[in-house]
């Protein structure tokens, strides 16, 4: 099917030509038709491709009839084009921004070469053309499809992804439907029926009685596949205007089904935004069809849009807010064998981590390089890895970077270090205190906007930058904790109880709010160090100190910055959860954001809300020194706001195949529910599961939750594939803080493991969080 009317080579006749407007869809894109970037992604072009310097060949790249794959010629015989989706593409990178391209060109091609890069783990697409013009075109058209497929509403997707799934099925190519063709669509979109339903439906939608289904019998047959009962009968409860929803009574739906604190002229405003028929718009009414685009939209979302901007105060200390944190953010796989890369930092920075760690060692030809010492990971330069967090630092959020060094340099190397620090980031990186006076406290978000932080081993206190109380040049600090630990768990004997190393001036200068010290005690922290130094946290000891000290570990956090680390025993980079650690209030939790896993998706759904900036506001009790609250053993103050949890899940929309290989592998769909909280909120509910359907699967399954702290409480929803003999599939999963969360009937959207949108698919619930009676 074409997604633009150009003539086919093999074109039969006239009317085939016009029949491919209106049989199965065309794939036309909204506001692209004619458009003269899609046409040239059509016509497609050669570019060279870039592996290696030696490794750079052309290939003939060309953007699909369908309008949504990518197509690479492989140049060998028997061997099938390299194709990629627009949905698998996060960005495009103008320029030699990739690691590859940094590598293996010449500067003076900066202007030709451009990157296409993957949301998963699908290697970059280096890419160089003819001229500095055609680079130009290649990103501006990629961007421009890109984007227009990213702004389409939910209900354009859904009707893209069945018409492409119905082009899969049209075998012969005649935009026609077989009864056959029918059941093979029907196993396209991950759903399995009897032959005798099938037949069912396929005479049904035959009005013609011609053996095929075409033009019209194609869009009832559409209308009959996607038709929501659920929803029908919510519509018809309040559609009371001669069978439309006047705007009294949406009004009577927001009131009493969604919880809102609305009025009529919101109800109005819903109307003009989500109506898709003009007359029933200018009589101020929403059709079924308006109401089902609010239900999908941001407004019927599940996620309250409130929060999804910035909304909480940027203008307490620093230490007030939980902080998204990655660990070993210099690797793409593993921490044995899996390469470092510049790319790591790039997308970490670009999903809102706002602590970076970089492990530094000396480097070949005096230059200072990142990777996982005493590992086969392989080697980036440092200078590189500044270089790229200066680039993208700032992208999604705008609030500091803190980048954590782990430095096993020699005083030489240091220096160089601090000379890229300073003449790279230049007057970004904080290298003296805010104000004019030695601060008692630190400063916040908003006055570090857009700056970097460094935190390291420090010679001296803050106080010498007030003052003309210089340290000796060079000196020597205890190692880093994390760095001893790393030592231990390879075996190697420690020097000593607290090993030294040496420390440049020049890098010690620049250590200024996030100074490392040693731990002994929360009585020695309190009575010796000062705001600004700050201790690491080995997972087990932090959870021992969490588990026995809650309390005085919340009160430490309220004074003091805590980041806590992975064991270096996790050599799979596996992570551990870090919800017990938000709850002694640790604002620097350390993941390792290379490993899609439960952790993470937990960490995603803790920095969903204010503006998916990479930090949020503690709750007030984890702030106030009068707080004597502990997570383990809950007493009464003001984290206790006992509610209650009602949970209905209908139904669920399009989910995804498991083994998209396997047309006959249609799953076994169930929804699993899990609170993560204090100890006392924790726990997981499922339903059952539905029979070969991931189309349109019916549970309506209800459940209760109590919760005690609902401040710290995330929700989460996760989707699987069934499975008697072995552990079941993961399908999606979508995670939020409770305090997040709108009431009534709401969409669930669905993530992949690495975080990105599922595109179409998601669950539809009916959501009450109540004071507890």
């Amino acid at each position: 099917m074409s997604c633009l009317d150009k003539d086919p080579k093999n074109s039969k006749s006239k009317a085939q030509k016009e029949d491919r407007k209106v049989k199965l869809g065309n794939g036309k894109r909204p506001g692209l038709e004619g458009d003269e970037n899609l046409k040239f992604l059509l016509d497609g072009g050669e570019l060279v491709k870039i592996r290696s310097s030696s490794w750079q060949k052309t290939r003939f790249i060309k953007l699909q009839d369908d309008c949504e794959t990518l197509s690479l010629d492989s140049q060998k015989i028997f061997k099938k084009n390299k194709t990629y989706t627009i949905d698998e593409i996060e960005s495009v990178r103008i320029g030699r921004q990739s690691e590859g391209l940094n590598k293996y060109t010449d500067p003076s091609d900066e202007d030709r070469c451009f990157s296409i890069i993957f949301n998963d783990h699908k290697k970059n697409l280096d890419l160089m053309a003819a001229s500095p013009e055609e680079a130009k075109q290649w990103v501006n058209s990629l961007e421009k499809v890109i984007n227009n497929m990213r702004n389409l509403n939910h209900q354009q997707k859904s009707e893209h992804w069945i018409i492409s799934c119905m082009r899969k099925a049209d075998k012969n190519g005649d935009n026609m439907m077989s009864l056959k063709e029918l059941k093979h669509f029907l196993r396209q979109i991950n759903v399995e029926v009897s032959d005798t339903y099938a037949e069912e439906l396929f005479r049904k939608c035959d009005e013609s009685k011609s053996g095929t289904l075409e033009g019209s019998e194609i869009k009832l047959f559409y209308n009959l596949l996607t038709k929501r009962e659920e929803v029908d009968v919510i519509y018809g409860k309040y559609a009371q205007a001669n069978g439309q929803m006047s705007a009294t009574d949406l009004l009577n739906f927001l009131l009493n089904e969604q919880r809102e604190s609305a009025n009529a002229t919101d109800a109005l405003k819903l109307i003009e935004k989500y109506e898709v028929d003009p007359t029933a718009k200018q009589m101020n009414c929403m059709t079924k069809d308006g109401f089902l685009m609010y239900l999908h939209q941001e407004d019927g979302c599940i996620f309250n849009p409130a929060h999804k901007p910035i909304y909480q105060d940027m203008t307490q200390p620093l230490n007030h807010y939980f902080i998204s944190s990655s660990h070993n953010t210099y690797l793409m796989e593993d921490q044995l064998k899996g390469p470092s890369s510049t790319e790591a930092y790039i997308k970490a920075l670009l999903k809102s981590c706002r602590c970076v760690e970089l492990d530094i060692w000396d480097g070949a030809n005096g230059e200072p390089v990142i990777y996982h010492g005493h590992t086969l990971t392989s080697k980036v330069l440092f200078r590189d890895v500044i270089q790229a967090i200066k680039n993208y630092a700032f992208k999604t959020s705008e609030y500091p970077v803190i980048l954590s060094l782990e430095n096993h340099c020699t005083l030489e190397q240091q220096k160089l270090m601090a000379h890229h620090l300073i003449s790279i980031l230049g007057d970004a990186l904080v290298t003296k205190p805010l104000g004019r006076t030695m601060p008692t406290n630190f400063p916040s978000p908003e006055e570090l906007k857009g700056r970097f932080l460094v935190k390291g081993k420090r010679l001296n206190k803050l106080d010498a930058a007030f003052t003309n109380n210089s340290p000796v040049e060079d000196d020597n600090v205890s190692e880093e904790d994390e760095a001893a630990e790393l030592k231990k768990d390879n075996g190697q004997k420690p020097k000593s109880k607290k090993s030294k190393i040496k420390l440049a001036k020049e890098l010690s200068n620049i250590v200024i709010y996030c100074k490392s010290v040693h731990f002994n005690s929360f009585e020695h922290s309190r009575e010796n160090q000062a705001f600004y130094e700050m201790s690491s946290f080995k997972e087990s000891k932090a959870f021992h100190l969490a588990e026995t000290s809650a309390t005085a570990f919340m009160h430490h956090n309220m004074d003091k910055l805590s980041r806590i680390y992975p064991a270096g025993s996790r050599t799979d980079s596996s992570n551990y959860n870090p919800v017990p650690m938000w709850n002694v209030g640790c604002q620097i939790v350390a993941l390792n954001f290379q490993t899609p896993c439960k952790e993470m998706y937990i960490n995603q759904g803790r920095f969903l809300p204010n503006g998916f900036c990479g930090y949020i506001l503690k709750p007030e009790f984890q702030r106030s020194l009068s707080s004597q609250f502990d997570p383990h053993r809950l007493t009464e103050g003001p984290w206790l706001k006992k509610k209650t949890l009602h949970v209905m899940v209908i139904s669920g929309q399009q989910l995804p195949k498991i083994n998209k290989n396997k047309e006959k592998s249609i799953v076994d769909p169930l929804v699993r529910l899990e609170i993560h909280g204090v100890p006392a909120d924790n726990a997981r509910k499922e339903t059952h599961y539905i029979d070969n359907n991931g189309f349109n699967p019916m549970w309506n399954e209800s459940f209760r939750f109590d919760i005690s702290v609902p401040d710290l409480a995330l929700l989460q929803f996760v989707v699987e594939d069934y499975d008697t003999a072995s552990q079941n599939d993961f399908m999606g999963q979508y995670c939020l803080p409770l305090s997040s969360v709108q009431n009534g009937y709401r969409r669930v959207p669905l993530l992949t493991k690495r975080g990105d949108p599922i595109s179409s698919a998601g669950l539809f619930v009916h959501i009450m969080l109540l004071d507890a009676q």
